[in-house]
C-alpha cells in the first residue's frame, strides 16, 4: 500500500489562503467578511453591540437636530416670539447639547467593552485554528508566519469592520439630514457639496489599499527586526553576543531593518498628506462659494439669519460627514482587508489530509514498518529519505546512527506524523497511520525531542506537561523525575518543585525575592526533558533523540542504565551520535544521504567493517592511547 502526497504545486495552489500575498475582494468577498465580523461581534458582545447601534444613530440625527432647533431659536428672536416659545427652543437646544457632550464617553466605552470582548473571543478562535494544524508545514513557511503575525494584530478587525458600518450608518443620516436642510435653501449646493466629496471617497479607498499592502510589505522585515531584538535581549544569546562582540552588528541589523519599515510607511504617509491637503482645498473653496452666494442672499432679503445659520451649519457639517463618511468607508476597507489574513487562518483547510471520524491505533503489538518512504519538504528541496524501508519490532529498541543530515530526525517527525512521506507509508500494526486519528497515533507516543524545550514555567509543570491527564498527580511527576535523575535537583530548589525555573515572571511580591526564579543548566534541563517524556508511561513507542547529548560522562552512563530498564520489553527508537549509547540496541540501522546502509546488531556490524565500525572506531579512538594500544587499534580501525 504505497501513497504519493500531492505536488508541490498543489499545495501551493491549496493553501493560497494562508501562504500567499492578500487576493483583490470582490463583493461576494466583502459581503462574507462584513457577515464574519457582525456575527463575531454579536457573539462576544450581543448587549453591548445593541446599545452602540442605538447611540451611533442617535449621534448621526443630533447635529441636524441642533442645527434646525438653533434656526427656529434665530428666526424666533427677530419674529418676536413669545417668551414660552423661546424658552422651550432654548431647553430643546440645551437637552441637546447635554446629551451631545454625554454621548462621546457612552460611545468611548462601549466601543472599549466590545474591542475587548471581541479580541477575547478572536483570539481564542485565531489560537484555536492554530492548535488545530497537524502539522509543522505551515510553522516553516514564512508566508504562513506573516500572515499570523497579521491576524494576531487584527483580533479588535472585526470591531473596526462594526465600527465602520455604524460610522457610514451615522454619517448616513447626518448627510440626509442636511442635505433636506440644504435642498430647501439653495438645490445648487445640494448637489456641488456632495459632489465634492466624491474625490474624498475615492482617494481614501485608494490610500486604504496602499496602507494595506504596505502592511503584508514590512511584515517579514519587521519579522527580522523583531528576530534581532530578540537575540540582542535574550539570556540564551547574551553569552555568544557579549564574547564575540556581535551585539553591534545585529543592533545595526535590526536598526536597518527598521528604517527600511519606516520608510515604507513613510512613503504612504507622505502621500496621504498631499492628498489630504488636495482634499482640503477642494472642500474650502465649496464652501467659500457657498458662504458668498448665502451672504449676498441675505443681504438682498432672499434668506433670513435662521436659514443663513441652518445653510453654513449644513455645509460644514455636511463636508464634514462626508470626509468622516469616505474614512469610515476607507477604515473599513482597511479592517476587511486586514480581517482577511485573520480568516485565511482561521477558515485553512488542514494542512495534513484527514480521515473523517478516523479510529485511533490499536495497543501496538506486532510493531511499525516503514515501506519504501521517500520525502522532502518540497519540490525544491532534495530528497532527505530515500526509499527507506524498515521494521521496528514490538518490544524491541531500535537505534539509528549516521552522519548529520542522513535523516535521522525526519523519520522521526515521520513517525509523529509531523509530516506525510512524499512516497511510500507507514504502517502501525498493519495500518497506515494516514488512516488513523492523528490524536489517538500521539497519545500512543512518547518523545525526547533533540531540540526540546525550556517552559519558563515551575519545575513540577515543565515536566506534568508531558502528560496533562496526571497534571495535578505530585507522585507521579516526582517518580518521572526520579527515572530520569533530576529528583535531587528539583527537590533542593528554593521552594523545591514548584520554583519558577526563569527569571521572566514576577509578581509584585516576588519582586525583592532573588530566588524565586531559577535557572538550570544543560544537562539538568536535559533530564527535566527526559522526566517529561517518561511521565508519558505506557505508552507503545519510546522515541529518543539524542537524550544524553548535554551529559557528563557519568550522568549519560547513569541515564542510558536506567533508559535500558524504562525499555525493557517495550519499543524504542534510539537516535545518539554516541555509539556507546546505541550498542545493546536489538537493531542498530546506519542511514548515509537518506538512505538505509546496514542493519544489525554491534557485533554483527562490528564483524562487517563497514560504515558503523569504523563510525565506532573513531570515536572509541579518543578515549584510548594508540600508543598503548598498539596494532590491535589500529586493525580495529581499519576494519
Amino acid at each position: 500500500m504505497s501513497r504519493t502526497r500531492p505536488s508541490g504545486r498543489a499545495r501551493a495552489s491549496g493553501e493560497s489562503r494562508t501562504d500567499g500575498e492578500p487576493e483583490h475582494m470582490n463583493a461576494l468577498t466583502v459581503t462574507r467578511r462584513i457577515a464574519g465580523s457582525w456575527a463575531l461581534t454579536a457573539r462576544a458582545a450581543p448587549g453591548i453591540l445593541t446599545l452602540y447601534c442605538l447611540v451611533t444613530l442617535v449621534t448621526g440625527a443630533l447635529p441636524v437636530a441642533t442645527a434646525w432647533l438653533t434656526k427656529l431659536v434665530l428666526d424666533a428672536l427677530v419674529g418676536g416670539a413669545s417668551a414660552s416659545a423661546l424658552v422651550a427652543l432654548t431647553a430643546g437646544i440645551a437637552a441637546a447639547a447635554v446629551v451631545t457632550g454625554t454621548l462621546p464617553q457612552a460611545t468611548q466605552y462601549l466601543r472599549t467593552e466590545m474591542n475587548r470582548r471581541v479580541g477575547l473571543l478572536a483570539q481564542d478562535r485565531l489560537f484555536t485554528a492554530v492548535e488545530g494544524f497537524t502539522g509543522l508545514g505551515r510553522f516553516e513557511n514564512p508566508g504562513f508566519l506573516d500572515r499570523l503575525r497579521i491576524a494576531q494584530q487584527s483580533s479588535d478587525m472585526p470591531n473596526q469592520v462594526v465600527d465602520g458600518a455604524l460610522g457610514i450608518a451615522r454619517g448616513t443620516i447626518t448627510i440626509v439630514g442636511f442635505l433636506v436642510s440644504l435642498t430647501v435653501l439653495s438645490p445648487l449646493m445640494a448637489v456641488l457639496v456632495p459632489l465634492s466629496g466624491v474625490p474624498s471617497l475615492l482617494a481614501e479607498i485608494a490610500m486604504s489599499r496602499r496602507r494595506s499592502r504596505m502592511f503584508w510589505k514590512v511584515g517579514p522585515i519587521e519579522r527580522r527586526e523583531f528576530f534581532y531584538a530578540e537575540l540582542l535581549s535574550s539570556v540564551e544569546a547574551a553569552k555568544e553576543v557579549r564574547l564575540f562582540g556581535i551585539g553591534p552588528l545585529l543592533r545595526r541589523r535590526m536598526t536597518d531593518e527598521r528604517r527600511a519599515a519606516n520608510a515604507a510607511r513613510r512613503t504612504v504617509d507622505r502621500r496621504e498628506v498631499a492628498v489630504q491637503a488636495a482634499l482640503n482645498l477642494l472642500t474650502a473653496l465649496v464652501f467659500g462659494g457657498g458662504l458668498f452666494w448665502a451672504v449676498d442672499a441675505a443681504r438682498s432679503g432672499g434668506l433670513s439669519v435662521g436659514d443663513v445659520t441652518v445653510f453654513v451649519a449644513a455645509v460644514t457639517s455636511l463636508q464634514a460627514a462626508l470626509a468622516g463618511l469616505a474614512r469610515d468607508i476607507a477604515r473599513s476597507h482597511h479592517a476587511l482587508t486586514m480581517f482577511g489574513h485573520y480568516t485565511a487562518v482561521i477558515t485553512a483547510p488542514p494542512d495534513l489530509p484527514l480521515v473523517p471520524r478516523a479510529p485511533a491505533p490499536p495497543r501496538m503489538r506486532y510493531g511499525i514498518e516503514l515501506r519504501d518512504v521517500w520525502f522532502r519538504y518540497s519540490e525544491e528541496h532534495p530528497w532527505v529519505l530515500r526509499g527507506v524501508s524498515l521494521r521496528v519490532p514490538h518490544g524491541r529498541t531500535v537505534a539509528l546512527v549516521g552522519l548529520n543530515g542522513s535523516g535521522k530526525s525526519t523519520l522521526v517527525k515521520l513517525l509523529c506524523r509531523f509530516y506525510d512521506p512524499t512516497r511510500g507509508s507507514i504502517l502501525w500494526d498493519g495500518q497506515d497511520i494516514r488512516d488513523v486519528d492523528v490524536a489517538g497515533l500521539r497519545d500512543r507516543i512518547s518523545a525526547v525531542f533533540q531540540d526540546y524545550m525550556h517552559y519558563d514555567m515551575t519545575a513540577a509543570e515543565n515536566i506534568a506537561l508531558g502528560d496533562p491527564a496526571v497534571w495535578d498527580d505530585r507522585e507521579r511527576v516526582r517518580s518521572a523525575a526520579e527515572r530520569a535523575g533530576v529528583h535531587d535537583t528539583l527537590a533542593g530548589l528554593p521552594h523545591g518543585y514548584d520554583t519558577p525555573l526563569t527569571r521572566i515572571f514576577f509578581s509584585e511580591s516576588e519582586k525583592n525575592d532573588s530566588e524565586v526564579g531559577t535557572m538550570l543548566s544543560g544537562g539538568q534541563w536535559q533530564r527535566l526533558a527526559l522526566a517529561r517524556a517518561l511521565l508519558r508511561d505506557g505508552r507503545d513507542l519510546m522515541i529518543l533523540d539524542e537524550p544524553s547529548a548535554g551529559l557528563d560522562a557519568e550522568a549519560e552512563h547513569e541515564i542510558h542504565a536506567s533508559l535500558t530498564a524504562h525499555r525493557a520489553e517495550r519499543t524504542s527508537l534510539l537516535i545518539s551520535h554516541r555509539l556507546s549509547a546505541v550498542r545493546d540496541a536489538d537493531l542498530i540501522v546506519v542511514l548515509r544521504d537518506g538512505r538505509i546502509v546496514e542493519q544489525g546488531d554491534h557485533a554483527r556490524l562490528m564483524a562487517d567493517g563497514g560504515e558503523y565500525a569504523r563510525l565506532f572506531a573513531l570515536q572509541s579512538s579518543g578515549y584510548r592511547d594508540p600508543a598503548a594500544e598498539g596494532p590491535a587499534l589500529t586493525a580495529g580501525g581499519a576494519g
